[in-house]
Formats: C-alpha cells, sequence, structure tokens
C-alpha cells in the first residue's frame, strides 16, 4: 500500500480526510509499527504463533543417506505405549497423546494440576521405502525410526560431478 502525503493548510489549519497529522514524531513511529507488525503476517501461515504456551509439537530430525531416512522425535515424558508410528507410501507419521498429572500435598494445602495434548506430526518421503523392513525403537524419551530405501532407488542414485572453472 502506498503512502499518501497528507496536505495540511496553514491558513485554515484543517487537515485533509485522508489521514490525521501528529505533530509527535514518536507517536508516528509507533503507529507506523503497528501497522508494519499487522501486516507482517499476512499471507503467511501463523499457527506456530497462535498456538498455546502449553501445546506439545515434539521436535523432528531427519537425516537422509545414501541407504535410509533416519526420523527422530523428541518426545520427553512419554511411553512407547502412548505413541503411534503409521507409514504410508509417501509419508511417515507420529501420533501420540501427552498426559501430565502433578499431586501434591502439604500441612494447609492440597494441589493438584492435570495436562493432556495431542499431536500429529506427518513426514513427507522423497523416496520409495521397503515397508517390510522398517523399525522403530523408543530410549529416554527419544523415538527413533529407520526407513530402509527400495534395492531400486539406491541403485537408481548417481552421484553428480562438480568440475572447478
Amino acid at each position: 500500500m502506498a503512502r499518501k502525503d497528507v496536505e495540511v493548510r496553514k491558513d485554515v489549519g484543517q487537515v485533509s480526510a485522508e489521514r490525521r497529522v501528529s505533530t509527535n514524531p514518536l507517536h508516528e513511529f509507533r503507529q507506523e509499527m503497528g501497522r508494519l507488525m499487522e501486516n507482517f503476517f499476512e499471507g503467511f501461515d501463523t499457527g506456530h504463533f497462535a498456538r498455546r504456551p502449553d501445546s506439545f509439537v515434539p521436535q523432528i530430525d531427519v537425516v537422509d543417506t545414501d541407504k535410509e531416512i533416519k526420523i527422530s522425535a523428541e518426545l520427553p515424558g512419554l511411553d512407547e505405549k502412548d505413541i503411534e508410528v503409521s507409514l504410508t507410501k509417501d509419508a511417515l507419521t507420529i501420533k501420540g497423546e501427552k498426559r501430565e498429572e502433578k499431586e501434591e500435598k502439604g500441612k494447609d494445602y492440597y494441589r493438584s494440576e492435570r495436562s493432556y495434548g495431542s499431536f500429529t506430526r506427518t513426514i513427507p518421503l522423497p523416496v520409495e521405502i521397503d515397508a517390510e523392513k522398517v523399525g522403530a525403537s523408543f530410549k529416554k524419551g527419544v523415538l527413533t525410526v529407520k526407513l530402509p530405501k527400495t534395492k531400486q532407488v539406491i541403485n537408481e542414485t548417481k552421484k553428480v560431478s562438480i568440475k572447478a572453472e
């Protein structure tokens, strides 16, 4: 949006109806920064910014080697029974539910807190996977899924040499 100049008539002291003029430069700066921040997220997915602070989104690492894709997900506080891993032709999906209950009793008080939240992470797979050889393990709050590539994919992979000029 183009900025329009404001016409001020000194003889009458009127400001055009397009925009009100402020004599305080800090006030103008604050208003302009407010407009910039409002417009900054237009057209973007703001899901990460709208998320509640207590929601759980596991961190995922993906390593693609010549023979397999290895996916690691940090899932602190979960047990393997709380996690579901599924594989389709072109994606791996990790689902789970985190439940936390805290109870504290004292001489003059009783405190009980419960929090629940489910998550789903879907990772697109760029190559064909040998579904019969997929394996998953869970140790110390980290889920590791190994997805071996098919022999056809491995054989079709070609290294491209780079020539310096």
